[in-house]
């Protein structure tokens, strides 16, 4: 499939888009937090613009991905949670994502750091990052293990690099500062997608920098956390500052977010360190209420964007193909059900014209509602007549399996919540029985989205384990 630009390669810009990793909406300093430091992000917030409203594609990591890469809902790609080591579930191989679109334009592309798109990562059984159109890849299939310092599990195009000293995020940032450093003689614009293993656990950070967190941090493992994103924040200023340094500040867009909100102190052994914020929001990682999909978005392109000023406009991981596209002067394939649209506009502070309401839908849900949409300041989340997935104890484990494909694809949404995001983007306030025209119409609507990424996912067949004797 060929790609074709409306462009030439000089007026087309480079494009640089940093993911974080469970960093959350309220653990930045320029979103309110009140002790964690952030002085590079600042520094982007006040050359670019700080979005409010900034959402990732599903409040879990692979999912998140997959939506980010591809412009559609995660489940649309058979995406459905995250991916274990080992597992059948992968980003397909005829899924073009953004890279994938770009190279076939003229750009050189790169990723670096945290891939979490295949279960079987670096293996001839499933696509890899040069598959989706990756010229250049220094990643890891999840976690940076054994922890953030001194990594061990990165692969550079297809080659195990082995130990490596420093932290992930300092690690990442200098391969892909090297690679567009080394993009300096080519006449072709770049694409980088730099996805940080921060905050993620296991956490682990700079010596200096837990011990300054000490005196306002509950414990250690807090200190611990707060010093992770200030580490994380030093890695985006190295970028950042390289951009400058070559000349490129007005050549980039810079979109800097997250994969999805916060996890949950304690929700699993290792995750003691888990000290992120929602901020005012309901909910965190693996929620489908505001927490778990409303994150930090920071968007910077010097001569292009207004500095200093702040966005309300709703915008999602998956508007990043259709956005990057346009800029690019690419043409989307209208075989690709594109579930995002442009925000172009935004960067000249006009409106988002969206033709479809924003839509999420996570089976494994901590939240009761597994499934929601956004129409204006409208949101409306909905239950199902499954079984509450993350609660109940079903055989298999607890990602997809047999049992859970089953009622992914067959579970129906049966109860509903609404919501007015304007003025209560606390989600206290169930307006569902006091306004029953609005809930009307986007139960028609949300009905109507699920049906069709319900019939539109991929089921993944599972090996027949071998019987005993």
């Amino acid at each position: 499939m060929a790609c074709s630009s409306s462009g030439n390669a000089a007026d087309r810009p480079n494009f640089v888009v940093i993911l974080c990793d469970d960093l959350g909406y309220g653990d930045l300093e320029c979103y309110d937090h009140p002790h964690i430091k952030t002085p590079h992000l600042n520094q982007l917030a006040s050359e670019g613009i700080r979005l409010t409203v900034c959402y990732s594609s599903a409040p879990v990591c692979s999912s998140s991905r997959a939506g980010l890469l591809t412009g559609q809902t995660p489940n649309r790609v058979g995406v459905y949670d995250w991916i274990p080591s080992g597992h059948v579930m992968h980003l397909p191989a005829d899924q073009p994502t953004i890279a994938t679109l770009l190279q076939q334009s003229g750009y050189n592309t790169a990723h670096v750091g945290k891939w979490h798109c295949n279960g079987k990562f670096n293996s001839d059984e499933q696509p890899q990052p040069d598959d989706h159109g990756f010229d250049h890849w220094f990643s890891t299939q999840n976690n940076a293990i054994p922890r953030h310092e001194n990594p061990k599990n990165f692969v550079r195009n297809g080659k195990e690099v082995g130990p490596l000293e420093g932290f992930s995020c300092e690690i990442v940032a200098d391969e892909g500062i090297k690679w567009m450093k080394s993009q300096q003689d080519s006449d072709d614009p770049f694409f980088l997608f730099a996805c940080f293993h921060e905050p993620h656990e296991p956490i682990e950070s700079p010596d200096d920098l837990v011990k300054k967190y000490l005196p306002v941090a509950k414990d250690l493992d807090e200190a611990q956390y707060f010093a992770n994103v200030e580490n994380m924040d030093a890695a985006v200023g190295k970028i950042m500052s390289a951009l400058d340094e070559m000349n490129l500040a007005e050549e980039t867009l810079v979109f800097f977010t997250s994969d999805n909100g916060p996890e949950t102190l304690d929700r699993y052994r290792t995750a003691n360190r888990s000290y992120g914020s929602p901020g005012p929001l309901r909910g965190m990682k693996l929620h489908i209420y505001e927490g778990g999909i409303r994150v930090a978005g920071l968007l910077r392109w010097k001569g292009k964007i207004t500095p200093g000023t702040t966005s309300d406009q709703p915008v999602g991981g998956f508007d990043v193909l259709p956005t990057l596209c346009d800029l690019a002067g690419v043409k989307v394939p209208e075989t690709i059900p594109l579930d995002g649209c442009s925000f172009k506009s935004l960067l000249h502070g006009q409106p988002i014209e969206r033709p479809q309401p924003m839509f999420w839908h996570y089976y494994r849900s901590m939240s009761e509602p597994c499934a929601a949409l956004r129409d204006g300041d409208w949101k409306i989340v909905a239950r199902w007549d499954a079984p509450h997935v993350y609660k109940a104890r079903l055989p298999g484990g607890n990602n997809v399996t047999p049992t859970t494909m089953e009622i992914i694809k067959t579970a129906k949404l049966t109860e509903f919540e609404l919501y007015n995001l304007k003025d209560d983007l606390a989600e206290t306030d169930d307006l569902s029985t006091t306004n029953p025209a609005i809930l009307k119409r986007m139960k028609k609507q949300i009905l109507s989205r699920y049906d069709e990424v319900q019939k539109s996912g991929p089921t993944w067949t599972f090996p027949e384990k071998p019987s005993g004797k």
